[in-house]
């Protein structure tokens, strides 16, 4: 018997299909998208560190200053950075640095010397004993050896021999030496003698090294003209006059095109008229007596610290970015009224601040008969023409030690960007070294515990449930697609 013929059932193609389709179409979409990403992290590994990475750092340890790309942008001779560490022993913050300086130039190489492989490496360039993240800088047959030390500026501790770093000094470091190595001839600062000056504190003394300047000391009585190879002449702290003839000598100097930095405040024994009489020939004026402030704000401790305006200048303009405040002690206004277009003033009193002209025999602090009003300028800058420059600051002991650390070292940094200024070395103007002090954030017990349920709890927990919802959804879509 033939048995009957049952419909045969309809066949159901759609689903598998569709879904064939769709993983293929997620397989090449995934594909696409990893390739998009590996091409985009090539590109990014190719890019130099200044463009890939951003200091977020409150000190700026990461970050170099235009100083420093004014001198790799002119370098035109190959320098070579070796770097003297052991595998695994290298400092991340330097290394961060020389990715910066090899970025920024091509004629920079930094080269890695391993001791463990290269062990008298060093031998050629210092007889010191070298540690790890040490440098040299090299150029040619000139040389710098840079130890560690002078990168993390610190101390000793003499009961334990730690070594404690306190500044982070590796780019002003690191740019010196450069600068060092790259130029032929260094420029000369002579420091002027034979008028009981003081000794130039030793902290400026090794800036100036660092900047690659040469000191050197000269009489005006052994002399019949200022030394050919001066780029400047220094007059730090005198305790007697010129003569005439020494300070005519001076101001011929600078007329014909000659570069002086004077630091100069009330003598005891004398009042150095022959000194400020280069002054006269400008317009500026001494005032008698020595300067003190009424305005709380514009001194420190005493009234005779004087914390003064910094005007805008090349001088003082890198200061007055970061928010430092030179300090003058004992200084003399000088009266720039009837000076001309030429004279600039760099450092202002307050309207309150007045002199008393009893000088070093004031008794007090309260204004009396007699003393004279300001506001006074406690420093200034002089176009003498044919491209002579005058820097003239009021007080002959603000660039002492001690004064030098009340104002976080503001007091050095503007007396090198004024010898930077006048000897032309603009890319000389004082890097300074940061802090490795750090500020921490503090919250109390709550809010840390509040943080801890966020974090620990709330968020991870959130995440999870978001996930579940994706799957469940997306089979869901599935079966009604089915």
């Amino acid at each position: 018997m033939k048995l009957p013929s049952l419909p045969s059932q309809p066949r159901r193609t759609g689903g598998s299909g569709n879904a064939l389709r769709g993983g293929a179409y997620s397989v090449a979409v995934t594909a696409v998208v990893l390739a998009i990403l590996v091409a985009v992290n090539v590109f990014a590994s190719a890019l130099p560190s200044t463009v890939t990475r951003r200091d977020i750092s409150s000190a700026q340890l990461y970050s170099v200053t235009s100083n420093t790309k004014a001198v790799l942008s002119a370098l035109t001779e190959d320098v070579t950075i070796y770097w003297i560490v052991q595998s695994g022993q290298e400092d991340g913050v330097i290394e961060n640095l020389l990715d910066k300086y090899d970025s920024l130039s091509d004629h920079i190489q930094v080269v890695k010397r391993n001791p463990d492989v290269y062990p008298t490496f060093a031998q050629q360039y210092t007889d010191e004993e070298v540690m790890n993240n040490s440098l040299v800088v090299e150029c040619g047959d000139r040389s710098r050896y840079i130890p560690f030390t002078d990168i993390y500026l610190g101390e000793v501790n003499p009961y334990t021999g730690g070594y404690s770093a306190t500044d982070f000094d590796g780019e002003g470091a690191i740019t010196s030496a450069i600068d060092y190595v790259t130029s032929q001839e260094l420029p000369k600062l002579y420091l002027l003698e034979g008028h009981g000056e003081a000794e130039l504190p030793e902290g400026f003394q090794e800036q100036l090294e660092k900047e690659n300047i040469e000191l050197a000391s000269f009489s005006l009585l052994t002399v019949d003209q200022i030394p050919e190879d001066a780029d400047c002449v220094m007059i730090y702290a005198p305790e007697s006059d010129l003569s005439q003839e020494e300070a005519d000598m001076l101001a011929s100097y600078t007329q014909s095109g000659g570069r002086l930095l004077v630091l100069a405040g009330p003598a005891r024994e004398s009042d150095l008229a022959n000194l400020y009489s280069i002054l006269a020939d400008y317009g500026v004026t001494p005032v008698e007596g020595i300067v003190v402030e009424g305005d709380r704000a514009h001194y420190a401790f005493q009234q005779s610290l004087l914390l003064p305006d910094l005007n805008s200048h090349e001088i003082t303009d890198s200061l007055t970015e970061e928010n430092y405040l030179a300090i003058l002690p004992i200084a003399q206004g000088l009266d720039v009224s009837g000076a001309g277009s030429q004279v600039t003033s760099l450092l202002t009193t307050s309207e309150q601040s007045f002199s008393k002209v009893a000088g070093y025999d004031l008794e007090t602090y309260e204004k009396e008969e007699g003393d004279l009003d300001g506001p006074f300028s406690l420093a200034v800058a002089v176009d003498c023409g044919n491209g002579g420059q005058i820097v003239w600051f009021s007080s002959s002991a603000f660039l002492e030690d001690l004064y030098n650390a009340y104002s976080s070292g503001a007091n050095r940094d503007l007396t090198m960007n004024a010898a930077a200024y006048l000897i032309g070395e603009s890319d000389a103007m004082a890097i300074r070294s940061r802090s490795l002090s750090y500020d921490y954030l503090t919250i109390n017990e709550a809010a840390a515990s509040l943080l801890q349920v966020l974090m620990i709890g709330v968020f991870p927990l959130l995440y999870l449930g978001f996930g579940i919802y994706v799957v469940l959804r997306r089979r869901r879509m599935q079966h009604v697609s089915v």
